[in-house]
């Protein structure tokens, strides 16, 4: 199995729809919030990931753009314009049932795409601080 990503991970995975405890159809980025260490494996905390509806970000939304803040995009391996909403996280078991090797591994043969740039970190804060008020 694959090494535990670590938080400000952005990796490939199948978010689920619903039901939430099945994988959602297609894969796609989700950045790691949280990674916790259980009796039975790993548990990741992620953040859906989207690229679609960049237009307008609603509260707890955040967005990495390759024109606005092209170092941000590289390293987050990213290849569309992408929001990630921390309003909307889910506790995944780490394995290849919610995720997988991306269509050009960066990283090795990992669900890893990048990482999430030191200087998003005030945005990601806010998006966070965001989701504890009402949408």
């Amino acid at each position: 199995m694959w090494p535990a990503p670590e938080p400000g991970d952005i990796v490939w995975c199948r978010f689920p729809e619903w039901p939430r405890d099945k994988p959602g159809p297609k894969s796609r980025p989700a950045l790691v919030v949280e990674v916790a260490q259980l009796a039975d494996g790993i548990e990741v905390n992620v953040a859906y990931g989207t690229s679609q509806k960049l237009g307008r970000l609603l509260a707890g939304e955040f967005a990495i753009r390759k024109m606005a803040n092209a170092a941000a995009f590289a390293l987050a391996g990213l290849s569309y314009d992408t929001k990630f909403d921390l309003g909307e996280m889910l506790s995944l078991p780490w394995g290849d049932q919610f995720f997988a090797i991306p269509p050009d591994p960066q990283h090795g043969q990992i669900p890893k795409l990048g990482s999430l740039h030191p200087g998003m970190m005030k945005v990601v804060e806010a998006a966070l601080r965001a989701t504890r008020s009402p949408r």
